[in-house]
């Protein structure tokens, strides 16, 4: 069993900056962020293979978002710029414990989800 904390979330300005972070507390391999709004679906919005080396985002998100990881202490971040109203959200980090890489959108392709942190993005 592995468990998923984010943390980070907020409330900020549009044009402002964020970085969320996700604890693991054992090993995984890809991990992403996700995201739903009041209404909507969850979808993806970036994920990591287990080396780091492999990066994949939304095109709502490209040029704005990074996410990398530190596997040393077993923590993936997503630093987020120039945020926009339409990126408010409760965002999700999510893990697979089986090996391989995949930028895939459906949820049942992760294990473990965290419980989620609210980013509030006003205009």
């Amino acid at each position: 069993q592995v468990q998923l904390e984010e943390s980070g979330g907020g409330l900020v300005q549009a044009g402002d900056s964020l970085r969320l972070s996700c604890a693991a507390s054992g090993r995984t391999y890809t991990m992403g962020w996700f995201r739903q709004a009041s209404g909507e679906e969850r979808e993806i919005v970036a994920a990591i293979n287990w080396s780091g080396s492999r990066t994949d985002y939304a095109d709502s998100v490209k040029g704005r978002f990074t996410i990398s990881r530190d596997s040393a202490k077993s923590t993936m971040y997503l630093q987020m710029n120039s945020l926009k109203p339409e990126d408010t959200a409760v965002y999700y980090c999510a893990a697979r414990i089986a090996a391989g890489y995949l930028f895939s959108p459906r949820r049942e392709y992760y294990t473990y989800w965290g419980q989620g942190t609210q980013v509030t993005v006003s205009s």
